[in-house]
């Protein structure tokens, strides 16, 4: 799993082929629980399948950052892995982008449309 900063407010979080037993999660869902909240972009790009601890850490995640007051948005999924989501009934929990530039995108403009 890589964590990278792209903006002093948004951390990218690239998930790893096979995310291991939500663990990979674990850090990045301690950090949003932290006086160092920011938004957080996941990246699926890589990923080939998706555990369901894994989807447990992301419902954990986006629960801390929405009690921080930030956004989660999860980008790059494929096709199937998009539909997994859908078919568990999570998509309407979860925000999704295209890629990581629409991802960064949509938090920019939803901070903006907030600041108006």
């Amino acid at each position: 799993m890589g964590v990278q900063h792209l903006t002093k407010d948004v951390l990218l979080v690239t998930l790893p082929k096979e995310p291991q037993t939500g663990s990979d999660l674990e850090f990045v869902t301690r950090l949003a629980s932290s006086d160092r909240a920011r938004d957080i972009i996941v990246n699926f790009s890589l990923v080939e399948i998706v555990p369901s601890s894994t989807i447990c850490q992301l419902m954990a995640l986006e629960r801390a950052l929405a009690e921080a007051g930030h956004q989660l948005v999860l980008c790059s999924l494929s096709p199937t892995i998009h539909g997994i989501f859908r078919r568990v009934g999570l998509a309407g929990i979860f925000r999704f982008a295209y890629d990581e530039f629409a991802a960064l995108q949509s938090l920019d403009s939803r901070t903006t449309a907030e600041m108006n």
